[in-house]
This record gives C-alpha cells, sequence and structure tokens, in this order.
C-alpha cells in the first residue's frame, strides 16, 4: 500500500478508507502502514480541523451510554475488569484487537478508535498461542518438544475442518481471540474426539423432540452419566476442553472427518444453568447449521449477536429448555417457588428457570442459590 501526504479532503477521505482496511489485518507489514498512516491523519486534523477529534475512550462511552452498556459490558471486548477502566478513563490506548472487537461487536467506527497512541503489534507469536500450547503440554495433548503449527497440522490429517476454521467465524467469535490459540483448541477437541466410539449414520427425524429429551436429562439426579448416553444415541460426540488463554470460548459445534458431529464445551462459566444453555445451543448448531461449507461455529455467548444463525440457535435452546407455553406464566415479580414449579413443570433442572429469568430481567442479584455454581465441573471431572 502505497501512503501519500494528505493535501485534500478527498485525500483524507481516502486515508481513512485505507486505515479502516489495514486496522482488520495482522501482518506485520500492514501494521506498519497503519502506524505511518495514523501519524498522516492526525497531522492533517490538527492543520485543519482545529478542534480536537474525540479520543477513543470518549467514541467507547458515547456508545455505551447509546446503547445503554455498563462497564461490565466491555469485559467480553477489552479483558479484565482493570483493563476496561484503563481504556475508560484513558490511561491506555485500545490495541488493534481491541479496535477489532469494538468495531466489529459493538459498530465503533474504526476511524474513532484510532487514537494518536501506537498499537500494541503482534509481530511474534503471541503470549496467548504461547500459554495455550503450555496447557495443552500440561494435559498431555501436545508432546513436549512439539510446536504449535506442528500440532495443529497433526490435527489436521484426522480432521481437515480445522483449516477452514479462519474462513468459517460466526459473529460469536470473540474479534479479540488469538486464532491460534482458538486453532489449537479445535485441533485438541477433533483429535479427542477421533477417540471416541459413537453410533454412525444415526437419523434423527425430529430434531426439536430430541432437543426436549436432551434438556430433562438436567433434572435427574445422576444427569451426568445419562448425559452422554442421550447424545450418543443421536449420534453425536461431546467433547470436554478446559477454555485456554486467548481463546474466548464457551462451546463449539463441529463435524469429524467421517462427519460425525461433535459437541465441545469449555466449562468457563461453571454454572448449571450456563452449562445447559450452551449446549443446546450447540445441539442446534449440530441440528440445523453444521455444513460441508460450515464444518465448525465457535461461540462466545457474552457476545450479543444479531446474526440470523446464531438467533435461530438461542431460540432452539430457550425453547427446548423451557417452552413458552409454559414460561408464559414467569413474570418480574416472580418468586424462587415460581421458578421451581416452573422447571417441575418444564422438566427441567431449576438453575435453567433462574438464569433465564436473570437474563430477561437483567437482574444478577436473585436466585443466585438456583443456579447450581460449581457443581458443572465437579459432577464432569468425578466420572
Amino acid at each position: 500500500m502505497t501512503i501519500r501526504p494528505i493535501r485534500s479532503d478527498e485525500d483524507y477521505q481516502s486515508a481513512l478508507e485505507q486505515a479502516h482496511s489495514l486496522i482488520v489485518r495482522h501482518d506485520k507489514r500492514s501494521i506498519d502502514d497503519l502506524e505511518v498512516l495514523q501519524a498522516v491523519i492526525e497531522k492533517w486534523e490538527k492543520q485543519h480541523h482545529g478542534i480536537e477529534g474525540a479520543t477513543p475512550a470518549q467514541a467507547i462511552h458515547f456508545r455505551m451510554n447509546h446503547l445503554n452498556l455498563s462497564p461490565r459490558d466491555l469485559i467480553p471486548y477489552l479483558g479484565s475488569k482493570s483493563r476496561v477502566s484503563e481504556i475508560l478513563n484513558g490511561q491506555r490506548q485500545p490495541t488493534v484487537d481491541q479496535i477489532r472487537a469494538l468495531n466489529q461487536h459493538l459498530k465503533i467506527p474504526v476511524r474513532s478508535l484510532v487514537g494518536s497512541a501506537k498499537h500494541e503489534p503482534a509481530t511474534r507469536q503471541s503470549s496467548a498461542s504461547l500459554a495455550a500450547a503450555k496447557r495443552l503440554r500440561a494435559l498431555r495433548m501436545m508432546k513436549p518438544t512439539e510446536s504449535l503449527s506442528s500440532f495443529v497440522s497433526r490435527a489436521n490429517i484426522v480432521a481437515p475442518a480445522v483449516a477452514m476454521l479462519r474462513k468459517t467465524r460466526t459473529e460469536r467469535t470473540n474479534a479479540k481471540t488469538d486464532l491460534s490459540a482458538l486453532e489449537a483448541w479445535c485441533a485438541a477437541v477433533l483429535l479427542r474426539a477421533e477417540q471416541v466410539s459413537v453410533k454412525q449414520n444415526v437419523k434423527v427425524v425430529d430434531w426439536e423432540a430430541a432437543a426436549r429429551k436432551l434438556a430433562q436429562v438436567s433434572a435427574n439426579d445422576r444427569w451426568h452419566d445419562d448425559l452422554k448416553k442421550t447424545l450418543d444415541g443421536f449420534g453425536v460426540v461431546l467433547i470436554i476442553l478446559e477454555h485456554l488463554p486467548g481463546t474466548y470460548l464457551d462451546g463449539a459445534a463441529m463435524r469429524r472427518a467421517d462427519g460425525t458431529p461433535v459437541i465441545a464445551l469449555t466449562l468457563r462459566h461453571d454454572r448449571l444453568d450456563n452449562f445447559w444453555f450452551t449446549l443446546l445451543h450447540e445441539f442446534a448448531h449440530v441440528a440445523c447449521h453444521l455444513s460441508g461449507e460450515t464444518p465448525i461455529i465457535l461461540d462466545d455467548l457474552d457476545v450479543a449477536s444479531d446474526d440470523k444463525v446464531e438467533k435461530q440457535a438461542d431460540r432452539f435452546a430457550t425453547d427446548a429448555l423451557i417452552p413458552d407455553k409454559i414460561w408464559a406464566r414467569v413474570t418480574e415479580e416472580s418468586r424462587s417457588e415460581d421458578l421451581l414449579a416452573v422447571a417441575e413443570e418444564a422438566g427441567v433442572h431449576p438453575a435453567i428457570a433462574a438464569g433465564r429469568w436473570r437474563f430477561q430481567y437483567s437482574d444478577y442479584r436473585r436466585f443466585s442459590k438456583l443456579l447450581g455454581p460449581g457443581q458443572v465441573k465437579a459432577a464432569l471431572t468425578a466420572e
């Protein structure tokens, strides 16, 4: 890309368009070009616009007010609570990955997010991917001397779908995700899935009825014993693989090389309500969305999405867990005993009703004891 001095408003608009195209690229040359272009744009704006433009922090605050967001809502895009605070206070400029996340998920213009400070380039293997590799070695999934790229290549031999990952990201893939770490997680899931025996070529006639049956497993005292058996009856493999650094992931739906559907969950939010919604959301992708062109669907459910596929999966999961005809009598004034009655009628665990109420009414203080915190990992690791 050729970067020229700005001598007119037409040149200025062209430079902004160039910056917008560069911000979504990861290669070193594009990152360097963006820094040079930033300086050229900043010089023109100071000379010809007089009034200093809004800072990235001000642009983010403006969007937060417009969407009625709290600082907590920015954690999926910016990182930890302290990192959100630093950026909102103007103490730290957003990185390229954070700018990409804010632009993609909150529709904040790149022009408003490119401040005068340099942004952190990704010129070497990222710390997130190095940490992910370290964790996979600790789990004995990667060999002690194996590189991350070699590990992914090994997985591609038995599960070619990993090679299509970068082309099949959906809106629920967090834009600040480290793609190398994400590829490694997917590769590890598929390598594990290859070792699982499951019924082959199962024809599910009614996926909605299958989803209701799966949801009702949640009410069983030994649900973790019945879960894989139920999925096996539908010809679906379940893999639990912990959240790795840089992956920002709750679950995924994918296919093995032989076409067998795989649901993978990270359990990063160790609560029964979150577990069952994520499971049914991925089950919806298996039922409705996996195809030869889309062999992997990844979900960070902390990220809101207007994507048709994701909205359909959300609706499918919600209906499967508690049908609307049962949920209709729930109101904002409902009490614990009301939610317990609704869960019993739907045949599901009370945590599911409590989690849906908290999300629907945006009140995360009530019904905490019904959610089943800390019960998922304990149950699944006790097998």
